[in-house]
């Protein structure tokens, strides 16, 4: 998806391992347990095999966006993208690289037939639900989770 605006913007899927390595700074903000750009890549590839497509948001040759997707379908929502990584770079913001995102995702989930895109956020990113509420996202269920890990080895992603 390239823009109109000035030609410079350009949104597309991370097809290899080299643009994936691109995008390890930006994704580590958002996933500080990230150790490595291997562990990325292998978690990458591993992901890419259950349908997990990275959505890359460049302009003059700097990532300033991503978004982790999957096109899925379940009895409850039908068939639905499932966002499970956006970040826009903290410079960036306020630009419209984050809506420009959220307007790629919609088309991406129209053209693969889905009613509807999903996407959980932690109770504490008052900034990213702010975001997704402008953006037209409803508040429509809570998530719950439950750890089968002992304490030492818990994660909170």
């Amino acid at each position: 998806m390239t823009e109109t605006d000035d030609g410079s913007r350009d949104i597309s899927l991370a097809a290899d391992e080299q643009m994936v390595r691109r995008c390890f700074d930006l994704m580590r903000q958002l996933r500080p347990r990230l150790a490595s750009e291997d562990e990325f890549v292998d978690r990458w590839k591993r992901q890419r095999a259950s349908g997990y497509k990275l959505a890359v948001y460049t302009t003059s040759d700097q990532v300033v966006a991503l978004a982790g997707f999957y096109v899925r379908e379940s009895l409850v929502h039908g068939a639905h993208l499932y966002v499970d990584d956006l970040i826009v770079e903290a410079e960036a913001r306020s630009q419209r690289f984050g809506s420009r995102m959220i307007e790629y995702l919609k088309v991406t989930a129209s053209a693969a037939g889905c009613g509807k895109i999903l996407l959980d956020t932690p109770m504490t990113n008052t900034l990213g639900q702010r975001f997704y509420l402008r953006e037209h996202f409803a508040i429509t269920a809570f998530r719950l989770s439950l750890d089968l890990k002992t304490p030492n080895e818990q994660t909170s992603e």
